[in-house]
């Protein structure tokens, strides 16, 4: 798959999203040396996984954000499950497994900080999903701006994903709404993560199909996507919108039908006293990730939370792979294993 299908309408902008995927994968192949330092953790990430998040995009983009952007010949940032291979650390000893922010990378070199050692008899990739990130951010996000309150409407975007997967399945006391890309995806959501009912964004009906599915109009809309449902879902709300993604928009604004819609979005949200917050799951670590791991993990156990994981293999198909996710070809988590 050529990697200009990244869909940027800007030509220049495809080339350096391509010249930055080369040159992180040319980072991953390169040359990995140990130097003399007596509290460092040499880390293997060829016995792991590698995880594709969104957000990723984001970090291409040279403009001010949460966090730096990457520059090319940056290795690409995020999280993985990796191998301790040798360590001259206190805490960390030969063949534990960590989780770890070692970006695309065979190998690593820690000096501890953000390590955080895992149980190697449990489902590890799960930390990258459902246990990890995406589900910290999806349980931050509901619990602490969406509070969702019984007998209301809960709406979320890319409901079969990574994050909105999670959100209905915490959402039971209210009305679980998702919205999903074709037929199996809404099947998946419906049947499998047993959300009230599952709205397919591509029909040619679909604002119309989202309106009867919410006749008292939407309490909280978790939004991960923005663009055409989005336009969807604005004349519907009643109260808060947790805002943790924009895919639809990280590759650029299409022309779209030239109509400015930012006077109409700040009257619906002046009139009806709407609240919009985006945020980074960072931003509640502090004080809810321990109830975070205690109640889903406790769900994860016993069943009652249910996820999906797409396995993609070999480091070097993690470019295409992060591709196909950023135009939905995903299905729940897309998840990289180093070696196969």
């Amino acid at each position: 798959m050529p990697l200009i299908r990244i869909g940027c309408p800007q030509k220049a902008k495809q080339a350096e999203i391509k010249s930055l995927l080369d040159a992180t994968h040319r980072a991953v192949l390169s040359a990995f040396k140990v130097p003399s330092n007596a509290r460092l953790i040499r880390l293997s990430v060829l016995s792991g996984v590698v995880s594709l998040d969104p957000f990723m995009r984001g970090r291409m983009n040279d403009r001010k954000s949460y966090a730096k952007p990457l520059q090319v010949g940056d290795v690409m940032v995020g999280e993985a499950v990796a191998r301790v291979i040798a360590s001259h650390h206190p805490d960390y000893s030969e063949g534990d497994i960590v989780l770890a922010h070692t970006g695309w990378r065979t190998h690593a070199l820690s000096d501890g900080a953000g390590l955080r050692k895992l149980d190697p008899g449990g489902p590890v990739t799960t930390r990258l999903s459902v246990f990890g990130m995406p589900g910290f951010t999806a349980y931050s996000g509901l619990r602490v701006i969406g509070k969702p309150q019984p007998g209301k409407t809960v709406v979320v975007a890319a409901a079969s994903g990574r994050v909105g997967s999670l959100i209905g399945q915490l959402a039971k006391m209210a009305g679980a709404i998702g919205i999903a890309g074709g037929p199996e995806k809404c099947a998946f959501v419906k049947n499998e993560l047993r959300f009230d009912a599952a709205i397919d964004h591509r029909a040619t009906d679909f604002p119309n199909q989202l309106a009867g599915a919410c006749p008292d109009g939407i309490d909280v809309y978790f939004e991960n996507v923005g663009g055409a449902i989005w336009q969807a879902v604005l004349p519907l709300l009643n109260a808060r919108v947790p805002i943790s993604g924009l895919i639809a928009q990280y590759n650029g604004v299409g022309h779209g039908d030239g109509i400015d819609r930012l006077p109409a979005t700040m009257r619906e949200i002046l009139s009806k006293s709407l609240t919009l917050r985006g945020f980074s799951n960072y931003d509640f670590a502090g004080q809810h990730y321990a109830e975070f791991l205690r109640e889903v993990g406790a769900g994860i156990a016993d069943g009652r939370i249910r996820y999906r994981e797409e396995i993609v293999d070999h480091l070097e198909k993690a470019p295409e792979a992060f591709i196909g996710m950023l135009d939905g070809h995903n299905f729940g988590k897309t998840i990289v294993r180093a070696a196969a």
